[in-house]
């Protein structure tokens, strides 16, 4: 039972320290950059959220023929599924736990951004991230794990 879970364990780990890296490093270092793909995600996305207290209109509905933050969002998921897709073979329940991860990235984000009372109360750490005043902190989503080990989970008492 425990050699089952060891890999589970790696995979969310692994999952949640890529979603640190990304967001900090690339969409919000990158992001800034307007010439940049990664653009999206400060200057869209961000944007959106400080106008509308968190509320991202863009989650509403999916269209594939519209090229918005939330399909540039599923591209680069999906992406990251290409990506892992070779070790799937050799390491299934580390890889499933990584698409587990994946899957539940985009649903939380996803609903936290079209329903701002449910972030605040279930994703705590996202919403402090958009509406905390300090958007260089709390770069997890789905868990706040790498956060509080990298020490940037910076909670926002007056937001309560």
């Amino acid at each position: 039972m425990f050699s089952l879970a060891v890999p589970v364990i790696l995979g969310l780990l692994y999952a949640n320290a890529g979603e640190w890296l990304m967001h900090k490093y690339i969409l919000h270092a990158l992001g800034k950059n307007r010439q940049s793909f990664w653009t999206y995600h400060w200057h869209e996305h961000h944007a959106v959220c400080a106008k509308n207290a968190m509320l991202d209109p863009g989650y509403r509905s999916l269209s594939l023929t519209t090229w918005n933050t939330q399909t540039k969002e599923l591209a680069v998921l999906a992406g990251i599924v290409l990506l892992h897709l070779p070790l799937f073979p050799l390491f299934p329940l580390f890889t499933g736990a990584v698409y587990t991860s994946l899957m539940l990235y985009y649903y939380k984000h996803r609903k936290a951004h079209l329903n701002p009372a449910w972030a605040k109360q279930h994703l705590r750490w996202h919403y402090d991230h958009h509406l905390g005043g300090n958007c260089a902190a709390n770069w997890c989503v789905t868990w706040p794990w790498f956060d509080y080990l990298m020490g940037t989970r910076i909670k926002d008492k007056k937001l309560d």
